[in-house]
C-alpha cells in the first residue's frame, strides 16, 4: 500500500491511524503505518511530554505525528474561567437532573474530572505545540481546519508537514490557500466531528479541488478493500480512527464501554452536539437522546458544551452507567466485533487490500491467476 505520500514520509503502508492512546499510535507506526497521537485531552503540558517521551522509546524509530484541535482565528484575553462563566444555570440544572434520573454518583471528594476537553481552546493547543515541537514529529494535523498561519510556519520551519481535516471541497480549498500540505477528506460516516457529505462523494471532490496536494480519505474505512477504494478515488492514503478503539493496546478504562462497541452495529451511532457543541458522531445513548430532545434546553456552542458536560462524562465513565455510556465512534463500529492487536488489524487490512487489487485486475483481464 505504497503511495507517493507514504514514500515521502518513510512508511510502508499508506495507513494513518489517529488515536488518543500512545500505545496504539506507537503500534501503528511499528506495524508500518503512521501513528498520530490525539492531543486534545492533554491539558497539562507535562502529561503530553511524558507520553511523547514514551512514544520516542516505543516507536522503533518509526515516524509519528500529533493531532491538535485549534481554531484558525486567534481570540485574545479569554481564559477557561471566562468561558465557564458563560454557561447558563439552566443548562447546569439539566445536567444535574439527567444524572440524578439515572442515579449517577458524584465523584469522590477531591477527585477532579478526568475528562476535561479544553484542548480546542487556542491557548491550550499552543502549550501542546510548545512541547511537541521539541520532538521529532513529522506531521501535525489539526481537526478544526487550518491552524493559524504562524503555527503552519513554525511547523514548516521544522520540516513538519501540516494536515487539516475537511468536510467539503470548499473547506479543502481554504486549506490549500492556507499552505496546508495534506488534506484529510473526512466523510459523514466518521467518528467525532464530521460534515454532511459521505466519503464516496467527498473524497474525489476534494482530490479534484486541491490537486496536486495529497489527500487522505477518512470516514467509514475499516477494511483493506475500502482502502483500495479510497486510493482508486485518488486519495494517497487512508486516515483511520474508530477502528483502533477495540484493539488490545487501547486503554478505554471501561470494560462496559468496550463491550458496547463490540456489540454495536453501523446504525447505532448518531451525529449529536451533546459532547462538544459541534456535530460529532458517537454511540447513540440516552445521554445523546436527552440533549437532542426538542423539549430540553438544547446544546451550547463549542467550547461551552464540552466544559459543561466534562464532569458529567467523567462520572458516567467512572461508574460505567450503561444507558448513558458512550464515546465518539464512526459507522465502521459495525465491523469492530472482536478485539485484535494493532498488528493483527494491519495483517487483515493488507490481506483485504491484496484481495481488492486482485479482484480489479481480474475484472480488467490483467490477472495471471
Amino acid at each position: 500500500m505504497e503511495t507517493e505520500l507514504s514514500k515521502r514520509l518513510g512508511i510502508e503502508h499508506a495507513i494513518f491511524g489517529f488515536t488518543p492512546f500512545p500505545a496504539v499510535a506507537a503500534a501503528i507506526s511499528r506495524a508500518g503505518g503512521f501513528g498520530v497521537l490525539g492531543a486534545v485531552r492533554y491539558t497539562a503540558p507535562d502529561d503530553l511530554k511524558r507520553d511523547l517521551d514514551w512514544m520516542q522509546e516505543h516507536t522503533g524509530s518509526k515516524p509519528y505525528g500529533l493531532d491538535v484541535v485549534m481554531p484558525a482565528k486567534k481570540v485574545e484575553g479569554v481564559s477557561e474561567a471566562d468561558v465557564e462563566a458563560m454557561i447558563p444555570e439552566g443548562h447546569r440544572q439539566f445536567v444535574r437532573e439527567t444524572l440524578a434520573k439515572h442515579g449517577v454518583p458524584e465523584l469522590p471528594e477531591g477527585e477532579a474530572s478526568g475528562w476535561r476537553i479544553t484542548g480546542w481552546m487556542e491557548q491550550v493547543a499552543r502549550r501542546q505545540l510548545d512541547v511537541a515541537f521539541d520532538y521529532p514529529i513529522t506531521l501535525l494535523a489539526n481537526a478544526l481546519g487550518s491552524p493559524p498561519a504562524d503555527v503552519v510556519q513554525r511547523a514548516h520551519d521544522r520540516r513538519i508537514l501540516v494536515a487539516a481535516l475537511a468536510g467539503s471541497a470548499r473547506h479543502a480549498r481554504h486549506h490549500a490557500d492556507a499552505g496546508i500540505d495534506i488534506v484529510v477528506a473526512q466523510g459523514y460516516e466518521a467518528g467525532g466531528h464530521t460534515g454532511e457529505i459521505a466519503s464516496m462523494v467527498l473524497t474525489p471532490e476534494v482530490v479534484d479541488a486541491v490537486n496536486p496536494l495529497p489527500v487522505l480519505a477518512a470516514g467509514g474505512i475499516g477494511s483493506g478493500e475500502q482502502i483500495a477504494a479510497a486510493l482508486a478515488l485518488g486519495a494517497q492514503g487512508a486516515w483511520l480512527g474508530s477502528l483502533w478503539l477495540t484493539t488490545t493496546e487501547a486503554d478505554l478504562h471501561s470494560r462496559a464501554l468496550t463491550e458496547k462497541l463490540l456489540a454495536a452495529g453501523s446504525g447505532d451511532t448518531v451525529r449529536s452536539r451533546a459532547l462538544t457543541g459541534k456535530p460529532a458522531r458517537q454511540l447513540r445513548t440516552e445521554w445523546t437522546e436527552a440533549w437532542d430532545d426538542p423539549n430540553g434546553p438544547g446544546t451550547l456552542p463549542m467550547p461551552l458544551q464540552g466544559l459543561l458536560v466534562a464532569d458529567a462524562v467523567s462520572r458516567i465513565q467512572k461508574y460505567e452507567v450503561g444507558p448513558l455510556l458512550g464515546t465518539p465512534v464512526g459507522q465502521i463500529v459495525g465491523r469492530m466485533n472482536s478485539e485484535r492487536s494493532v498488528q493483527q488489524l494491519f495483517d487483515e487490512l493488507t490481506r483485504g487490500f491484496e484481495r481488492a487489487v486482485d479482484r480489479i485486475n481480474r475484472i480488467a483481464g490483467r490477472s495471471q491467476s
